[in-house]
């Protein structure tokens, strides 16, 4: 039997890459640690781990069982998150978002949701859909607003499927100018034409994606800053520091001193969608919150 102790440890040391990391991580002792590893690699009858003057790697056993380890870590997450609900009393819905998805969407969504469920206790968390996703695999949020540009989101763990993705609209990106700037009266631009511009990001994750796209346009983007607040990617763009590229949703339509510009196809985009997890705790809940955030998207 492999003792579930030991999967933790392993765990850690995949994470930190070696011993004395993970062991501090874990306010074990480098000796515990390794100690750990020994017992499981007796229970299992192979290698998990190699050292080398790099760190720590896994061996293809060590993945086999980090992969096992993640599923029953997940699992036993969403176990306790359940008998919490039952020791409550009371029914919870919790809902993971991105901050401009929940600002557009959860309000009238959530409204038309409490009306009709008074008696359940709401909590919304801000997260990014890297760390929103595994709050859903781990049963500590039931739903989560995710997006992505290119890409689909990771909904595997290991090769087993364990998310539901639910497209809920398509939210196209418009360069955001100066309000004195040459292209700020025009109905739609060509990405290249604002290559010898600087860019401010209004998310991080925004980079790689503009970068590829404006590879395909023949230049290479200039950032002048970068930030992880649209709103303030904006108020940078009035000031005249540079141009952006930001999502409709994004977008603050009361903001001053800016021209928002459409890109002509093929316009650029980030999907937003609803992550759930396919054993919710509660799935009538669930189904509830989920229509009205479609319905909200199509309105």
């Amino acid at each position: 039997m492999i003792d579930v102790q030991r999967l933790r440890v392993l765990r850690e040391v995949a994470r930190q890459g070696s011993f004395a990391k993970a062991a501090a991580a874990l306010l074990f002792t480098p000796s515990a640690v390794s100690q750990q590893i020994a017992g499981l690699e007796r229970s299992v009858g192979a290698p998990v781990v190699e050292r080398s003057t790099r760190g720590v790697v896994l061996t293809e056993p060590g993945r086999l069982l980090l992969e096992a380890a993640d599923v029953v870590f997940a699992e036993l997450r969403s176990a306790q998150e359940r008998i919490d609900r039952i020791a409550a009393g009371r029914p919870r819905l919790t809902i993971a978002t991105f901050s401009s998805g929940g600002r557009r969407l959860l309000p009238g969504a959530l409204t038309a949701f409490v009306a009709a469920h008074p008696d359940v206790e709401v909590n919304v968390l801000e997260r990014e859909p890297e760390d929103a996703l595994p709050l859903v695999r781990e049963g500590v949020a039931d739903l989560a607003l995710a997006y992505h540009f290119d890409g689909p989101l990771p909904l595997v763990q290991g090769d087993r499927p364990v998310l539901e993705w639910t497209p809920l609209m398509d939210d196209p990106l418009s360069a955001v100018l100066p309000a004195g700037h040459r292209l700020a009266g025009r109905e739609a631009v060509e990405i290249a034409e604002l290559a010898g511009e600087r860019w401010v990001l209004g998310c991080t994750k925004t980079e790689a994606f503009l970068r590829r796209y404006a590879e395909g346009a023949g230049f290479e983007p200039v950032f002048a800053g970068g930030t992880s607040d649209y709103f303030f990617a904006q108020a940078l763009v009035a000031a005249g520091v540079s141009v952006s590229l930001i999502p409709e949703v994004a977008l603050d339509r009361s903001a001053t001193g800016v021209a928002v510009v459409p890109i002509r196809p093929p316009r650029p985009a980030r999907h937003v969608g609803l992550v759930t997890s396919r054993r919710p705790a509660d799935p009538g809940l669930v189904e509830a919150l989920a229509g009205l955030l479609v319905r909200a998207a199509r309105g």
